[in-house]
């Protein structure tokens, strides 16, 4: 099992077999004091895990995923590869990949944790966009 943390605004991983969009949830990117931590940083996670939706969201991804992995392995297939993807893909699905690898950990599987666009600048490509002090 491999755990891929993306942006979109560098394209879908290639090697995807599921893609989870995390760009629902409050951005730390608008948050200047966030803006250059990344989902590895306590403040960035928990202002990600703070969204309304988070926990709603999180309990469904994994529970979704503890019940597919198996049934994959059912079918024969040797390896999954399950992408995170935000915006910039260093705040929010930085933060969402580490805490579903950790409960796929916590359900007895082995997966690897990539952060593809993690060490990429942050974007300030939407000037005029409004941005919390």
């Amino acid at each position: 099992v491999s755990v891929m943390s993306f942006g979109f605004a560098r394209g879908l991983p290639r090697n995807a077999d599921l893609v989870f969009d995390m760009r629902f949830l409050r951005n730390p990117h608008w948050v200047a004091t966030l803006r250059p931590g990344t989902g590895r940083d306590a403040e960035v996670a928990t202002y990600v895990a703070g969204d309304p939706a988070y926990p709603q969201a999180m309990e469904r991804i994994e529970e979704l995923l503890v019940f597919l992995i198996p049934r994959y392995q059912a079918e024969g297939k040797a390896y999954v590869t399950i992408a995170i993807g935000c915006t910039g893909g260093r705040h929010r699905s930085v933060h969402v990949a580490e805490r579903i690898a950790g409960r796929l950990r916590a359900e007895g599987f082995s997966p690897t944790v990539t952060h593809r666009d993690l060490q990429t600048a942050p974007q300030d490509s939407l000037e005029g966009a409004p941005l919390v002090v």
